[in-house]
């Protein structure tokens, strides 16, 4: 059998991390500055949460969640503190489009509305929502087709209100900053003309946070940085550091009824300790700091290169936009200079990396990029 050729595959074969860094299988070191799509937040491989998977895994690896789990309701509490959403609730699944999907169903049971806003170059999963941030038709799934599904401008508030004023819309769902599509950052004044809205159409409002969340920005949730405040937050990727978790973050004007959700995987015994071991490296280590620290660092000594069209982002997620197609250039950084990096549409580059970069590893990748770009 053969894999489903769906994913560009590098041919580099890496075999052990540690921090930001890994290794290939002939002992070839690379800086990883993407993380595999943000999913490594506390680094490859770090020590606590290395012995808390083992742990776990030696006692009881696995339990559905139809028994009692203390360590769901541990990480409930943890996470409501580390993010200030501590009166809401948390239900536990597997990815990022589940969330999504759960949290459009929650909002659709509230107020008996189908129809959905996002907006132009989101990306929300691969289900229902689909990817608004590719011009490929083959690849736009059917929910959009039938007409459910609206896209909007990113940051045009008049036709955010006029959308929202017809009284038809379930849910608006937007990312703290969008990722597939190109590190475009929500205004302030849309953000909160897009609550307001919300407040007074009884529309819910969603933030994905699933690659834009946990500490990525420089807050724990990049909404944050806009002062405003969610009806449900998404959350996937970083959440367990590379083991499969999502969570939905949902207010108390929700009330949960039995059998209203539900989830075979979803909060098991293992990927709540793999959670709760990110919560304690963030928490001792700074990361939501640091990763303000670092991304400024990087946003600002990046904005010196001429060669870069227009440099975007927040903490340590940075999109860097070229005139011209980026794919050659980020190939010599991978094979010349060994640095991951990721890519949004044709030209550009999308830096996600762990939250422990250091600054002396950041003034590294600085180095090689300069030696790519001729310098």
């Amino acid at each position: 059998m053969q894999l489903f050729d769906v994913y560009p595959l590098f041919d580099v074969n890496i075999v052990k991390g540690k921090g930001c860094r890994v290794w290939d299988d002939k002992g070839q070191e690379y800086l990883d500055l993407y993380g595999g799509h943000a999913v490594i937040s506390i680094g490859h491989a770090h020590p606590h949460y290395v012995e808390a998977i083992s742990r776990q895994v030696a006692t009881l690896g696995f339990y559905s969640n139809s028994v009692i789990n203390t360590l769901q309701r541990q990480l409930a509490e943890r996470i409501g503190k580390a993010c200030g959403y501590d009166d809401y609730a948390l239900f536990l699944i597997n990815s990022g489009a589940e969330a999504n999907e759960n949290a459009l169903k929650l909002a659709s049971f509230y107020n008996g509305r189908t129809r959905v806003v996002s907006f132009s170059k989101a990306f929300h999963g691969r289900t229902s929502l689909a990817v608004e941030a590719t011009d490929n038709p083959k690849i736009i799934a059917p929910i959009n087709a039938n007409g459910h599904i609206t896209y909007l401008p990113l940051n045009d508030i008049e036709a955010m209100r006029r959308e929202l004023a017809k009284g038809d819309v379930c849910a608006v769902i937007i990312e703290g900053i969008q990722g597939v599509g190109g590190i475009k950052l929500p205004t302030d004044d849309f953000m909160h003309a897009l609550r307001e809205a919300c407040t007074a159409h009884n529309t819910v409002l969603v933030l994905d946070e699933i690659q834009s969340g946990y500490g990525r920005s420089g807050k724990f949730f990049a909404h944050q940085h806009n002062g405003i405040q969610a009806d449900i937050v998404t959350c996937a990727k970083g959440i367990g550091n590379g083991f499969p978790m999502g969570a939905v973050l949902i207010s108390p004007m929700f009330t949960p009824v039995y059998g209203q959700l539900g989830t075979t995987f979803g909060g098991n015994h293992l990927a709540c300790a793999a959670a709760l071991a990110v919560l304690d490296v963030m928490e001792q280590e700074q990361l939501v700091e640091n990763a303000a620290t670092v991304g400024a660092y990087l946003l600002d000594e990046l904005k010196k290169f001429p060669q870069i069209k227009e440099v975007r982002g927040r903490g340590l997620m940075i999109g860097l936009e070229f005139d011209a197609p980026i794919k050659e250039l980020r190939l010599k950084l991978l094979k010349e200079q060994h640095v991951f990096t990721g890519v949004s549409g044709t030209n550009v580059i999308r830096l996600l990396p762990p939250l422990c970069l250091t600054l002396a590893e950041a003034a590294d990748f600085l180095a090689r990029f300069r030696k790519v770009l001729g310098e």
